[in-house]
């Protein structure tokens, strides 16, 4: 008897549960349904789209139309990836919905309002303070009195979120809100995201992982990417998203303005297109040989007494390339070795290490354009300190030693030859704090117990950082390398503002950087297809370093556990 009655009261909710999945499978017909007619529909109508827009919105539609046939159809066999194709589709959905409708309805701009106004209700919040305080001031007395200073702070909140609330307009707020409901965009909108919640909370539900016969793990799993998905949709939407935008608009001539038009490869070819010619004598015009109406100089070399010459077709490109290359060649190494010994200075028991260990990182946390701004006056030929230390060591040698030294009075920013030194030497004490500190996490981490057993042997300090040091610090020491690469490689705020003027590509384009003219092509001349396609072009070369340092480390690793 209780058997049956535990069996008539447990299948009326597996009733209800089998029809709200039943509801969730005809919402997944109508959507794979609306999915695949809208697809039809949105690529015959949008003649007028661009075809980047018309692609995409195509493709989402047939993949949404496909996947919502598939939900259909693993939901009816009970599969659990049914179940979860669903709570995707629905979550994205969901959140598709509300984001459209509060940009629809002004609730962002809203926001912004009501930063404005929140200064009008600061009184209000210390006053629901103060309302807070009284009633935890009665917990000093009897129960009687507890529940009168209680319900009296309980009073003062209320009326102060009330106070607060009238005083920043949040209820003309609400009002607007509700105002903007004057056309079926927001209801249909507002009935869109009601339908996918309801939905996402009905595969969601105990009850429908217990149906999928869901195991614990797979529920971690679905878990886990829920609290995972806030930062997935922003990588998506903010990242992925606009880097493949980029990439179909380095195949176009796109100007920002204009409606761009398919180049294919016409950009990649200008970028990289070079010419090569012999020359009769090494003086001989470039004009002479190449077609100067396509080729600039680029630049000339002999080899076993023959001369040639190079001419490209975008000549700024090759200089910012060459100016990029010898400014990783010379800032990666100032800011990794010295940021290797200073970890070593700073990992020992001294007293107000904790201090200089902060010092050394301050530059890494500090504003580039304070500390740009601090370098270009230090580098001031007159009046900076750099020229007046040199001036003072030139008198010194001068006067104290049989020596006659000239003082240089070095154009540190406005000479071809020291300008990229210049950003050299500033970006490298800048990013030598950050490096240390990774040391420094490196160094810590090796067993203490081998310096101990190397000094038993009769290892010295040099012989300990060369066979224990350095080998055990290899992990650090290449990522190290590569975060310092990848840094390199992507300059342009120290250039941007360390060099005077209105040409930040230096005399001579001799600070020329690669994002730098990235940023010239893009932004000062609009020449954004072109522009992609130099992005294109240096994360592929950032990538290629990154490769081979990779393979370096992989082979050292593997030599090394031999």
């Amino acid at each position: 008897m209780s058997t049956m009655a535990v069996e008539s009261q447990s299948s009326p909710p597996r009733v209800n549960n089998e029809r709200l999945l039943s509801l969730a499978v005809l919402w997944h017909i109508v959507l794979a349904l609306g999915g695949l007619v809208g697809a039809v529909f949105a690529w015959i109508s949008g003649e007028s789209l661009p075809i980047v827009v018309r692609i995409s919105l195509t493709t989402g539609l047939v993949l949404l139309g496909i996947l919502s046939a598939t939900a259909v159809v693993m939901i009816r066999r009970r599969d659990h990836r049914g179940r979860v194709i669903s709570l995707f589709i629905n979550y994205l959905g969901f959140v598709f919905c509300v984001v459209a409708l509060m940009q629809l309805l002004g609730i962002f701009t809203g926001l912004d309002a009501f930063g404005d106004t929140f200064g009008r209700g600061v009184v209000f919040l210390a006053t629901a303070f103060i309302g807070y305080l009284i009633g935890a001031f009665g917990d000093r007395y009897n129960y009687a009195a507890q529940q009168r200073y209680k319900r009296i702070g309980r009073i003062i909140i209320i009326l102060s979120a009330i106070g607060f609330l009238i005083a920043v307009g949040i209820f003309q707020g609400m009002w607007a809100v509700l105002s903007s409901y004057d056309s079926p965009m927001p209801f249909a909108l507002s009935l869109g995201a009601i339908i996918f919640g309801c939905i996402l909370w009905v595969m969601w539900r105990q009850a429908s992982a217990e149906i999928f016969k869901a195991t614990n793990a797979q529920k971690e799993a679905l878990e886990g990417y829920l609290f995972l998905s806030p930062n997935l949709l922003g990588f998506i939407v903010f990242f992925a998203g606009p880097l493949l935008l980029s990439l179909y608009v380095s195949f176009t001539n796109s100007d920002a303005f204009n409606t761009p038009e398919f180049v294919g490869l016409d950009n990649y070819a200008t970028i990289l297109d070079l010419d090569f010619a012999a020359l009769s004598s090494p003086n001989q015009l470039a004009s002479e040989v190449l077609d100067t109406t396509v080729y600039d100089e680029l630049t000339r070399f002999t080899i076993l007494g023959q001369s040639y010459v190079v001419g490209a077709q975008d000549k700024l490109f090759w200089t910012a390339l060459g100016n990029t290359l010898l400014f990783v060649l010379m800032a990666v190494p100032l800011s990794v070795i010295p940021a290797l010994l200073l970890a070593n200075l700073l990992n020992t028991k001294l007293r107000g290490m904790k201090v200089f260990r902060a010092v050394y990182f301050l530059p890494s946390v500090a504003a580039v354009v304070g500390i740009a701004l601090v370098w270009q006056w230090l580098f001031n030929s007159t009046i900076g300190y750099i020229n007046y230390g040199i001036t003072l060591l030139t008198d010194f040698l001068t006067t104290n030693t049989p020596l006659t030294v000239d003082d240089p009075q070095i154009q540190w920013l406005s000479q071809s030859d020291t300008a990229l030194l210049a950003v050299v030497l500033m970006s490298s004490w800048q990013w030598i704090g950050f490096n240390t500190v990774l040391f420094l996490a490196g160094l810590q981490s090796i067993p203490k117990v081998l310096y101990e057993a190397a000094t038993v042997d009769g290892a010295g300090a040099w012989a300990q950082f060369r066979k224990i040091t350095l080998p055990l610090l290899a992990p650090t020491t290449f990522f190290v390398m590569i975060t310092a690469v990848i840094q390199a490689m992507q300059v342009f705020e120290q250039v941007f503002i360390l060099i005077p003027g209105q040409n930040p590509a230096g005399p001579n384009n001799s600070t020329l950087t690669m994002v730098l003219y990235l940023y010239q092509k893009g932004f000062q001349r609009f020449e954004q297809g072109y522009a992609s396609a130099i992005a294109w072009v240096l994360f592929f070369l950032i990538f290629g370093a990154t490769l081979v340092q990779f393979r370096r480390q992989r082979s050292a690793g593997t030599a090394y556990d031999a």
